[in-house]
């Protein structure tokens, strides 16, 4: 092997190994997208005939959307023609109706190049590029309203596919144009498959792995079911444990968890209705320590909602004093001031 080859190798093996695993372990192929078993077989079907519509891709955050579209777009176009052939835009970035005008409305227009010999044996090369806007519901009403024409005009050599969390912000004149997917929360034991599939391949020492899946599960309850959240956590966890397995209680740390005992303790505090105590405990379990209040509020959320047997009229009260506070830190509210109130209300409410 020659010197060149041999450092081209090193250098291909350093940047997998530093790449992320969000990156890493992305789906190459369709074959490879978990949980979305219709959008799939609807997006396969159009890949034989090569004649996809317009698509408006929607749901949850980490189920799989943009992977899905770029396994996709790599089935249809191969290495070689992706490059020329795929416009990938973060809306949320580039989300004015200038961006519309010149960028979209540039690349849309391009007549596209005749695929290679090679590329038409081993691709099905579709005569048309396919833009891709992630996180479409950020874009201006304006901007989604100049996107409409160029939809249009340009949709003999460019397929759209809109990517967004609420669909409900795509304008019905953009989302009537195309073919709607719905991407679904990921299905607990896929996602679980393949948090094990990248332990198993980063050589990862995961407590209780072969036993059961509590590790998994806890880590996929506190990514609210997002796999991207989830491997990201596992990735940083990997990081800090390497002089022994990766634990439950390493990734409620890195996650920014606040114990249970520490909540029990607070619960306590305020059930006693000692305003002094609910302050200092507060002060020096809670603040100092740097847990967010977003944190607190959501576990308290789940003591007394969930997990409570109290009366509907307290759990009520107590859902009004957590959605206000939630409401006014989302608007900058300082974040101890809130919890402190948040915490003398409730005591209140005994």
């Amino acid at each position: 092997m020659s010197s060149l080859n041999k450092r081209q190798k090193l250098n291909d093996s350093n940047s997998n190994n530093t790449q992320p695993w969000v990156e890493k372990y992305r789906p190459k192929s369709l074959d490879d997208v978990y949980s979305q078993d219709h959008t799939v077989s609807v997006l396969k079907k159009n890949l034989q005939t090569s004649n996809l519509p317009h698509m408006l891709f929607y749901g949850p955050p980490g189920t799989g959307k943009t992977s899905t579209i770029l396994a996709m777009t790599k089935e249809l176009y191969g290495p070689n023609l992706i490059n020329s052939r795929i416009l990938e835009l973060n809306a949320s970035d580039e989300r004015g109706i200038n961006i519309v005008r010149k960028k979209i409305k540039n690349f849309a227009k391009l007549i596209i190049s005749k695929p290679s010999k090679d590329d038409l044996e081993k691709y099905p090369c579709p005569p048309y590029k396919i833009i891709i806007l992630d996180e479409a519901d950020s874009m201006t009403s304006d901007a989604q309203s100049a996107l409409r024409r160029t939809m249009e005009k340009y949709s003999n050599i460019t397929r759209f596919c809109l990517i967004c969390n609420y669909v409900t912000r795509i304008i019905d004149p953009l989302a009537s144009r195309c073919t709607k997917f719905r991407f679904k929360s990921l299905n607990n034991d896929n996602a679980i498959e393949r948090l094990k599939f990248i332990s198993k391949n980063e050589n990862l020492n995961v407590e209780n792995d072969e036993i059961n899946n509590d590790f998994y599960k806890n880590l996929l309850q506190i990514a609210n079911g997002d796999l991207r959240r989830s491997i990201t956590l596992l990735q940083s966890a990997s990081n800090f444990s390497l002089d022994g397995p990766i634990t439950s209680a390493r990734i409620d740390e890195l996650a920014g968890i606040v114990p249970d005992v520490v909540i029990t303790n607070l619960v306590d505090k305020i059930s006693n209705k000692n305003l002094n105590e609910i302050i200092e405990f507060t002060n020096n379990n809670i603040v100092k320590l740097g847990y967010s209040a977003s944190a607190v509020i959501l576990q308290l959320h789940d003591y007394y909602i969930i997990n409570s047997n109290s009366d509907t009229k307290f759990k009520n009260n107590v859902s009004y004093l957590l959605f206000d506070i939630d409401s006014k830190l989302t608007n900058g509210s300082n974040e101890n001031i809130q919890l402190i109130t948040l915490l003398l209300n409730i005591s209140q409410l005994y």
